[in-house]
């Protein structure tokens, strides 16, 4: 189902970018603290167009209104894979 109907319908809607869905995804798995989701969906946005610096910008703005702890954790989980990425270009 989630290859069907999520990546191969709902992302690919023409009304919404891929760049701003990966931005309202990121953002809803940072405040459900969904952090195994966030994970992949960090390297997906970097893939759709978002940079490192918007990424963080969105988690900074989420500790306002998702709470600290819920930031925090995202905020790990963007370094490690920001580090993955560095490592994989050498």
């Amino acid at each position: 189902m989630t290859n069907t109907y999520v990546y191969g319908d709902l992302w690919e809607r023409p009304q919404l970018s891929k760049r701003d869905r990966s931005l309202v995804t990121i953002a809803a798995l940072v405040a459900l603290g969904w952090e195994d989701q966030l994970n992949s969906h960090i390297g997906r946005g970097l893939g759709n167009g978002l940079t490192r610096d918007e990424i963080a910008e969105i988690i900074t703005h989420l500790s306002m209104y998702a709470g600290w702890p819920a930031a925090m954790t995202a905020s790990h989980v963007a370094v490690d894979v920001f580090d993955e990425q560095d490592k994989a270009k050498g």
